[in-house]
């Protein structure tokens, strides 16, 4: 029988569990899954196999000079639909199986074929759009009290959460050029959403800052600047510590480490609390060792996971990091899980549509 490859995720240094997850022992970092769960299998096999045409345009659209890029895209291609139909038939194939897998799959495949970062490209151009549009934010979010001001932050979050190119049916909107922040914002549904605990978290950031706060981010362009960079202003004016947790290798439209540290150094341009959060320590970019769209806790970079010991928040933001992944895990901390859920059947399968809103806050008694 021929054996194809072997292959195994490698990082330079020691990996380690977060250690504000409740119990390692048992932490599983995929909320489903596929190997036992027939229709969700079915489901997410099919998706991935036909949004596939999305990513070898962009991987051969992020290298126009190149003479080999339709032939790599195309074998690209071919190696994952044939990965997808041996699942099929034999989930077991490669392990376990979960949507997590499949992303990383996708990752690793373009990698093999030498497109290290088919979206580089498109972020940019994104970073560009949203950071034009950071001071009219800014000073919309100023004109509010602190209590509604609260709830829009989050209302940002979850908007900028829409520009997603990894979800198939945000791509359609994204691709006709006309679908900007303000339009994501009325997108979001009305309250009570499907997991829906704003009331709590405008109750307790109001009148108990947070000392020092980890975010695991998502996507670039409008969803960091936009959605995060504003949360994170409004923290370090509340007298926070800030970590912004980033993937250490390129991964869809997610941001990545590299590139956050010159967003900062860009948002500071523009904003003097940013900047002064920076200069002072108080802001400042780490990154995960992860190039994934998802988050697994159980392999953070060792640096990270020692800033991590003294946070007393944690926000896992988009559906990689909080839905597909972590959406039940517990914390030795207080938790703040928001996403947009950009896939009809997923929606539906939570019990919402597309587009519901996950905004869960959890907060744990350290008195008990």
């Amino acid at each position: 029988k021929r054996v194809d490859q072997l292959e195994l995720d490698r990082w330079e240094s020691p990996l380690t569990f977060c250690p504000l997850l409740k119990d390692p022992s048992s932490y599983i970092p995929d909320t489903v899954d596929l190997n036992s769960d027939k229709e969700a299998r079915e489901y997410w096999l099919n998706c991935f196999e036909e949004s596939i045409e999305n990513y070898v345009n962009y991987a051969v659209a992020s290298q126009p000079t190149s003479d080999t890029a339709e032939e790599r895209a195309a074998l690209f291609k071919e190696k994952f639909i044939s990965r997808v139909q041996l699942l099929k038939i034999k989930p077991f194939a490669y392990g376990n199986l979960t949507v997590r897998g499949l992303l990383d799959t996708i990752n690793q495949c373009l990698k093999e074929f030498d497109f290290p970062d088919p979206y580089l490209t498109q972020k940019q151009t994104e970073n560009e759009y949203a950071l034009r549009c950071l001071q009219e934010r800014l000073e919309e979010l100023d004109s509010l009290d602190l209590k509604e001001r609260q709830k829009e932050l989050i209302m940002g979050v979850l908007a900028g959460n829409t520009f997603d190119w990894g979800a198939k049916e945000t791509v359609a909107l994204m691709k006709t050029g006309e679908f900007d922040f303000k339009q994501a914002r009325n997108r979001i549904p009305a309250r009570p959403w499907l997991i829906d605990s704003l009331d709590n978290w405008v109750q307790k950031i109001c009148n108990e800052p947070y000392k020092k706060i980890a975010i695991f981010i998502d996507n670039s362009g409008i969803d960091v600047v936009l959605g995060i960079l504003p949360l994170a202003r409004e923290m370090l004016r509340q007298g926070s510590r800030l970590i912004l947790c980033a993937n250490s290798a390129p991964a869809l439209n997610d941001v990545t480490h590299s590139e956050l540290i010159v967003l900062l150094r860009q948002a500071a341009a523009i904003c003097p609390i940013i900047s002064k959060g920076l200069d002072e320590g108080k802001l400042k970019s780490m990154e995960t060792a992860q190039g994934g769209p998802c988050l697994d806790l159980s392999r953070l970079e060792r640096e990270l996971a020692n800033e991590l010991t003294t946070v007393d928040l944690i926000i896992l933001e988009g559906m990689g990091r909080a839905v597909h992944t972590n959406i039940d895990a517990e914390f030795v901390c207080d938790s703040f899980k928001l996403a947009i859920i950009k896939n009809r059947w997923l929606a539906k399968r939570l019990g919402g549509d597309m587009f519901s809103v996950v905004c869960k806050y959890e907060s744990v008694d350290v008195t008990k």
